[in-house]
């Protein structure tokens, strides 16, 4: 169909020449003309832009896709808007770039009902490289957004550190009041309220700071980022394996999930392009490479989703590599072959060197999301929370040193209007203030009504510590406090503002028979539990810190071969923690017998709480962080003389096969880094579950500020010990290595893989470390270790899907420098774990190792050799190790042979998950048969439950490793008409558990979980923080 046309066609249009609009004809770097063609009907278009407002522009029918972007950039002043672009959704559902060389009405279809974007389209390797503040001002807006959909994966650090940045271009300086309600009021993240303590510690620290320098500061952090600017494509490889494809100024990007596995160089890649659902890349040749493949291939869900990342690419490489506009291609008369896109507009380098070479007059913008408080501001944004009545008294202004008591009182008129009335103390000169409608029918004063425009600001201090009161009428008097400055010590005991009676209930009181009703009532606040969960694992804490300070001691003291300076340093660092815990324990056992109604000190006042106790005893061990920081040299200088001494690491055995140390020697040296998270965690949830008018929160706030200040400065330590930890343990484990805890190697996995040979499958236990993957056989040793029967160097690895071409499930085949190894897995999401991790792997052995380097040496002459021989005694050592479990010394309750004889594995985002999540306390256990209740006293950690008859017992009487059970619900036809009450299930195992509360049940499932099904958690997220 030929559309109608307004004026006369030319020669150059009849002979087939490109229609000139969006193709600039003037000098480089210079932006056309934003005039329309003349004579056509005008069409509104909707823009959203990137401060969530909405501007309707008018266009023509024939007008181009550029000429809207132009009249975009126009209406906001804005020189370097090549940057930016228009997405919009088609008439396919799919998300699509404005063409700006086609006619705009012949892409939207429906123009009245479909909204366009301005969104950043190009983002630069180096923000630098953006010459004018608004640019960078709409990158900020453009990250903002990103943060909030979730589409800019990082980890917590950095996401709290770029709101605290957003935060403080929006409303300025920290205020404590005004920045806690403008998180509470504002989306930033997806799980914005399990970092708000880290944003507003993270915004305390820009103070002086203006919106453009917080807007420089946030993309500087954002362009640091692996997920900055992208946009993922979703695809497969040949192999079926699901991946994503991106495009940056760097080249094409590979992702699996967040992240990017792999990356194509502009300088690398030779020709884009589709044919079908197939999207090409063809690289140039590699001489350094004999197996270099010239085209890879990879499928996309339609020949639409090639075809609009082809153009994506196509636009990427014209403006981050080109000098100037590519000219568009002479248009064939007869036929045309292939797409005639380009990019049209100007490219980066005639950006940057037309803003260098112009001289541009600064037009002031509007922030529109930028709140930052003048008086008047901040008087507007107070008055707007409180009632009309005391708006009217409360227009007036005092000095920053001048002392306020505010007076409520009921008026006579009607009970629900309420006056404030302001009294300045004896020392100032002001004279009292009253209300219009008072008794006295004084008025205010002239002085004071001259700035009856200004409200006192949240930021004003108190002289002498001295704290404003409020007096309900008939009540007694209620310390208030009208802001807590920046500099306010989180140890005083004034309350929070937003506990001020402006915002609460007044003249309410409590009633005897109500305090009676609740002191025979058991607690049901859900702070009342967490307060015992702090009770209950502060108890299994204090006994774990007996194992080193005492029952190790005793044991190594009595032939003295514990070397002097290694008992020195572990009695001055462990010996106070004890007693500081000792006395922390008093007294959060003290305060849960007033809680619970157990003893008269609810006649002495409110009890009901925890975060003063936490806050308080936390402060105090701020002043045992030196003694914290030197537990990692504790676990060093211990390993260092097990060496040295044969007879000490023979009496640290003996010791860890002792009753009371349920776990390896090593784990309890690191119990007090561990307690930390456990505070920390704890605190959250105290903090989510309060108001912020609770008297609690305030101070359950500011010890999670302390708690958290600590964590983050010994989390780096925590991580490489944690690691450390998990070699010493490995290394008891396996036989046939010399030197496991090596400078710089990682544990990644370990878990269980049948290998084929030409016996068969036989099962085996893989160990994949940072720079090898090393497998092994049951051994017939006193301590049932694992022989090593060989190691796969993880440089040059690559890994492969082989379930067709073996006929085996779940099997894949690793190829390496030496001989190809295929393994198989019990499940498909077993064989999926392990390769995620071991490709990861790959990449980090390919940026750290030597090629030439063996990364193990073993004790074996040769690990691989003879691989039939090394079978054959695996075997008999297999038929053998059938009764190993009543063997001497049998060390079973380890991870390792519970994956062994579970047949599953466990990686160490798993153990970093387990140290979080830990628990004790009191729970009925009863067998599937039996018809009564056992209680007991449970702990549960490292994956595994220990049970004690009570919390007082020295040693567990039993323990349940719980990889590979699994938690749920008991069903109606098993009979148990019970209350929270969970089930553990594997194979023919079946236990019922019983906790006491719905808040122990959710808690006690939540943490079990945590071990049984973490073969299910994603293991992208936060991978690159734990390596």
């Amino acid at each position: 169909m030929v559309e109608p046309c307004d004026r006369p066609a030319t020669a150059a249009q009849r002979l087939g020449a490109p229609d000139s609009y969006g193709v600039s004809t003037l000098e480089p770097g210079l932006r056309p003309p934003t005039t329309q063609p003349s004579g056509s009907r005008q069409v509104p278009i909707r823009v959203q832009l990137l401060d969530d407002t909405q501007e309707v522009f008018q266009v023509s029918q024939r007008s181009p896709g550029k000429l809207l972007l132009d009249l975009v950039a126009a209406h906001l002043n804005l020189v370097e808007g090549e940057y930016f672009g228009l997405e919009y959704q088609d008439h396919r559902k799919m998300t699509v770039w404005l063409d700006l060389l086609k006619p705009t009405l012949k892409q939207i279809r429906r123009p009245k009902n479909t909204i366009l974007r301005f969104v950043v389209k190009f983002f630069p390797p180096d923000h630098t490289q953006l010459m004018e503040e608004l640019t960078r001002y709409l990158f900020a807006l453009q990250i903002k957004h990103d943060l909030a959909c979730g589409r800019l994966i990082c980890n917590d650090t950095s996401a709290a550190l770029m709101v605290s940045h957003i935060i403080q271009s929006e409303i300025g300086d920290f205020d404590e009041t005004q920045s806690w309600q403008h998180l509470l009021h504002n989306k930033y993240l997806p799980d914005q309220d399990a970092l708000r303590d880290k944003i507003t510690d993270c915004h305390r620290k820009h103070v002086g700071q203006t919106p453009a320098e917080s807007d420089y500061q946030l993309l500087e952090i954002a362009r640091r980022l692996e997920m900055y600017g992208i946009r993922l494509h979703s695809a497969k490889d040949r192999e079926g394996t699901k991946l994503s494809l991106s495009v940056a100024h760097t080249g094409v990007l590979v992702f699996q999930g967040y992240t990017k596995i792999n990356a194509f160089n502009w300088s690398k890649v030779r020709k884009l392009s589709f044919k079908r659902k197939r999207f090409l890349i063809k690289l140039r040749a590699d001489p350094t490479q004999s197996t270099h493949h010239d085209t890879l291939e990879f499928s996309m869900a339609s020949r639409d989703c090639c075809k609009v990342f082809w153009k994506v690419c196509v636009e990427h490489h014209a403006f981050f590599r080109l000098f100037e506009e590519p000219k568009p291609k002479p248009r064939p008369v007869l036929f045309t072959r292939g797409s005639s896109f380009r990019f049209s507009g100007r490219t980066q380098k005639q950006i940057i060197d037309y803003v260098k070479d112009s001289e541009f007059k600064k037009i002031p913008f509007e922030r529109k999301h930028s709140k930052i408080l003048s008086s008047s501001s901040m008087t507007s944004s107070f008055r707007s929370q409180m009632p009309k009545e005391v708006q009217s008294t409360l227009r007036t202004s005092f000095n920053h040193h001048i002392r306020l008591q505010v007076v409520w009182y009921k008026s006579k008129s009607s009970l629900s209007s309420s006056s404030l009335l302001l009294h300045p103390t004896s020392s100032s000169s002001y004279p009292p203030l009253r209300h219009p409608d008072s008794p006295d029918g004084s008025t205010d004063s002239p002085s004071l009504a001259a700035a009856a425009e200004t409200l006192i600001s949240p930021g004003v201090g108190l002289v002498n510590g001295e704290t404003p009161t409020a007096v309900v009428a008939g009540a007694p008097v209620v310390p208030m406090t009208m802001a807590l400055g920046v500099g306010s010590s989180p140890g005083d005991q004034q309350p929070s503002p937003l506990t001020s009676p402006l915002l609460m209930e007044a003249g309410y009181v409590r009633t005897d028979d109500e305090d009676e009703a609740r002191r025979k009532k058991f607690p049901t606040d859900k702070a009342y539990f967490l307060a015992k969960e702090l009770l209950t694992t502060e108890r299994t804490y204090l006994k774990d810190l007996h194992v080193v300070t005492t029952s190790f001691q005793e044991v190594v003291g009595k032939e003295e071969v514990l070397p002097e300076n290694v008992r020195n340093l572990l009695a001055a660092n462990y010996e106070p923690l004890l007693t500081f815990h000792q006395g922390f324990l008093r007294e959060v056992e003290q305060r849960l017998a007033q809680w619970s109604g157990r003893s008269n000190a609810h006649i002495k006042g409110d009890y009901q709480r925890i975060g003063d106790i936490l806050l308080k005893n936390i402060q105090g061990l701020k002043q045992l962080t030196v003694q914290l920081q030197k537990h990692p040299e504790c676990l060093v200088e211990l390993e260092r003389a097990c060496r040295s001494s044969r007879r000490l690491d023979s009496l640290c055995g003996d010791f860890e096969l002792q009753k009371a140390c349920y776990l390896p020697l090593n784990v309890f040296l690191l119990r007090p880094l561990h307690r930390l998270l456990h505070y920390k965690l704890l605190l959250e949830r105290l903090c989510k579950h309060y108001a912020p008018t609770h008297q609690d929160f305030r101070d359950s706030r500011a010890a999670l500020a302390d708690i958290s200040e600590m964590v983050l400065q010994l989390q780096g330590t925590m991580m490489k010990m944690e690691n450390f930890q998990k070699l010493l343990e490995l290394r008891k484990d396996l036989t046939g290595i010399d030197n496991l805890a090596i400078p710089g190697r990682e544990f990644i996995r370990l878990g269980c893989l049948s290998k084929l040979s030409v016996k068969g499958l036989q099962q085996r236990m893989f160990f994949l470390f940072s720079d090898c993957l090393v497998y092994t056989s049951r051994g017939m040793t006193p301590a049932n270790q694992f022989k090593v029967h060989g190691q796969l160097p993880l440089y040059g690895m690559t890994v492969r899907e082989s379930e067709d071409e073996w006929g085996v499930p779940h099997s894949f085949t690793l190829f390496g420098q030496r001989q190809p190894v295929v393994v198989a897995a019990s499940s498909a999401l077993e064989m999926e774990r392990w390769l995620e991790d071991i490709r990861m792997a790959v990449d980090l052995a390919e940026q750290t190792s030597d090629p030439e380097a063996d990364p193990l040496a073993t004790s074996l002459a040769d690990s691989e050799c003879d691989e039939g021989i090394g079978e054959q005694e695996s075997e008999e050592e297999l038929a053998g190790s059938r009764s190993s479990l009543e063997r001497h010394g049998h060390r079973g309750n380890t991870t390792v042979h519970v994956c062994w004889h579970r047949n599953t594995s466990v990686s160490m985002v798993d153990f970093s998950v387990a140290v979080e999540n830990q628990l004790s306390g009191n729970l009925l256990r009863k067998f599937k048969n039996s018809n009564g209740w056992q209680k007991l006293w449970v702990v549960f950690t490292s994956f595994s439950l220990f049970f004690y008859k009570s919390h007082l017992d020295e040693y567990p009487l039993a323990s349940l490793p719980l990889l590979g059970y699994s938690v749920t619900v008991p069903a109606e036809a098993e009979n148990i008409h019970k209350d929270y009450v969970f089930k553990l299930h594997f194979k023919s195992h079946v236990y019922y558990f019983r906790s006491e509360s719905e808040y122990a049940f959710e808690r006690w499932m939540e943490v079990i979980r945590s071990a049984t099904y973490s073969a299910s958690r994603s293991l992208t997220t936060g991978r690159k923080d734990l390596y």
